[in-house]
């Protein structure tokens, strides 16, 4: 059976004068304004469309690299990830881009870009972008503390 997410917004006026707020069923936080001039001029205390599928994608990947890294017997100790979602009025979502910090015990750079970029392509938030949004991953390994 599927899971469904639901969220639910209220607009008032015109897309470029008029305002709303949005949040999510869940109750997991409370509603948050939205408005043009966050989508295209970043206000300060309201969001955009674009900000939120930010959040959805860097949660989404942690989730993905987590499980890969896991998989192949290397769980982390810790993922951060960023994920800044470009936006042009006119044209839409372009881009996505993450950027990765992990502490992953027992593999290198190399391994852990190998899963880093996997994962930019399997989690499903990419999955829904896939063929529509340019997705690049930057990913560094945090250096391990050496035993003396």
């Amino acid at each position: 059976m599927a899971s469904e997410s639901t969220a639910n917004t209220h607009w008032e006026g015109s897309l470029t004068n008029g305002r709303g707020t949005t949040a999510p069923a869940s109750g997991a936080f409370q509603e948050i304004e939205v408005s043009w001039p966050a989508r295209v001029e970043r206000t300060e205390g309201t969001t955009s469309p674009e900000e939120l599928l930010a959040a959805a994608h860097a949660s989404c990947y942690c989730m993905a690299l987590s499980h890969e890294l896991s998989e192949a017997g290397n769980e982390p100790e810790s993922l951060d990830a960023s994920a800044t979602v470009s936006f042009v009025a006119g044209e839409g979502v372009k881009a996505s881009r993450i950027t990765v910090r992990g502490r992953v015990p027992g593999i290198d750079q190399a391994a852990f870009e190998q899963a880093a970029a996997s994962a930019g392509k399997n989690c499903p938030i990419s999955g829904a972008l896939a063929g529509n949004v340019e997705i690049d991953v930057d990913a560094t390994l945090d250096e391990q503390p050496r035993i003396a």
